[in-house]
């Protein structure tokens, strides 16, 4: 499959439309396995919690105490994606989602269970690496269509979130049913397979032009060649800087995006921790369904969770991504409001906890590659990474707060209400903050591509 070669920076290799194609197929695949391991500890919590003999308030402290190993392992990717590269950071990830299933399967307590689960951040910032690889790739590439709508084709990488919470749902529900209800170290045994499977195949990635082009820029200068080092950044439009990427993502353009995003993401995994990480949880415990069904409700959901994402997507090529994110924030947090305020009539919960996942999952569509567009290419893992990190902060923070009303006899129904329902409210508010960032202020190449796209629209 080829196409007509469109023009991009000079000094930049081409990318064809199977290469950009192709990586955006295992990208999908690396994410949904990493969601997969993620969202598995999540829906086998109740099951972990019968077999050690744990109630629930110790149960959700657990899962609070893994989630800040998980913060520790996600924030150092970025600065080793933008020390090894794009292609490396795909491989990493989804090798750490497969150590992370194989390590839980062995567990024998609360203290091996949360430090072999901190592995799992490897896996859940795989979503920042893959979503700066295919921002880069899709700046230069000669695949048309997928240049025009970049975030709807995102969009479907992103649907890898519930259609990993869909698939760990369904396989606890066979895997319960064959093996019984302590079956959970089956299941984690099992999840390795797809894991190495995929890690694997990420080895067939190419390295993005941008970070081959950044290594040859910094090549040049440590060698004393800077004139050649300083012509190669004007030919390929990168903005290469000295500087530690950490203490980029911290100064100038970068500052307000950075504190701001930060901040939605903490508040919005308020609601992720509590509406999908902890989904099971919620039903069962909150609005009293019984586990089968919780289990059918938990993958019913998540399949609307997936038109989310393309819905998402889709209208943020068209009205902004920003705009989308806020929007949709917002209604997801009215939407979870209703399910736990209203009566536990099995389809009005079941059609209000999927408005309330189609809002709040479909907007990391958009998310991800907008936070990717608002860093230059020397620090946009670690810019992206460091954002995705605060997810960590956001479910310890929640899961404390959860965890400590629920220990204080307040209704489970009425913590997720306070956590999650209003955490999800006020990162859309946050995000009013954000300020979008136009292809010629990124310094990768970027601009370069965006004219293509309006000479081809022109056309």
């Amino acid at each position: 499959m080829t196409s007509p070669t469109t023009n991009h920076p000079a000094g930049l290799r081409s990318v064809g439309v199977k290469e950009t194609r192709r990586a955006t197929r295992i990208a999908f695949f690396a994410w949904t396995i990493a969601v997969y391991d993620f969202i598995l500890f999540g829906t086998l919590l109740p099951r972990i919690e019968e077999s050690f003999g744990w109630d629930t308030s110790y149960a959700l402290l657990i899962s609070t105490l893994v989630s800040i190993g998980t913060f520790v392992v996600v924030m150092l990717v970025g600065p080793l994606v933008d020390k090894l590269g794009r292609r490396r950071g795909m491989i990493i990830s989804v090798a750490g989602t497969a150590a992370s299933s194989a390590a839980t399967a062995a567990t024998v307590g609360a203290a091996s269970l949360v430090g072999v689960r901190a592995i799992s951040g490897l896996g859940l910032a795989e979503q920042s690496v893959n979503a700066t690889y295919l921002n880069e790739l899709y700046a230069v590439t000669e695949d048309k269509k997928i240049k025009r709508n970049q975030g709807f084709v995102y969009s479907m990488v992103q649907t890898g979130w519930p259609i990993g919470a869909l698939t760990a749902a369904a396989f606890v529900a066979i895997v319960t049913a064959i093996f019984g209800a302590d079956s959970w170290r089956i299941a984690f045994i099992l999840a390795t397979i797809p894991a190495v499977i995929v890690a694997l195949v990420c080895r067939r990635l190419k390295e993005s032009p941008q970070f081959e082009a950044q290594r040859e820029i910094q090549r040049l200068r440590k060698v004393g060649e800077v004139p050649e080092a300083e012509a190669l950044a004007a030919a390929t439009g990168l903005d290469v800087q000295t500087s530690a990427p950490f203490k980029r993502i911290f100064q100038g353009k970068h500052l307000r995006n950075t504190i701001v995003l930060s901040l939605a993401w903490l508040f919005n995994w308020f609601g992720i921790q509590t509406f999908s990480v902890l989904g099971t949880t919620v039903l069962e415990t909150g609005k009293g369904i019984d586990a089968s069904n919780a289990l059918l409700l938990v993958i019913g959901s998540n399949l609307v969770g997936a038109l989310g994402y393309l819905t998402h997507g889709w209208l943020g090529d068209r009205f902004g991504r920003k705009r989308v994110i806020v929007m949709g924030w917002i209604l997801g947090g009215v939407c979870f409001a209703a399910m736990l305020l209203g009566p536990s009539d099995p389809f009005f919960v079941l059609f209000t906890y999927m408005a309330g996942l189609f809002f709040l999952l479909g907007p990391y569509a958009a998310i991800m590659f907008f936070q990717a567009e608002c860093f230059d290419q020397d620090c946009r893992a670690t810019g992206s990474t460091f954002i995705g990190a605060m997810s960590q902060p956001g479910a310890i923070i929640g899961g404390f707060i959860l965890t400590g009303l629920v220990a204080a006899a307040v209704p489970f129904s009425t913590a997720a209400l306070v956590v999650g329902a209003v955490g999800t409210v006020v990162s859309g508010l946050v995000m009013l903050g954000a300020k979008s960032v136009k292809a010629a202020d990124r310094g990768d190449g970027a601009a370069a591509a965006s004219a293509d796209v309006a000479t081809e629209a022109a056309r």
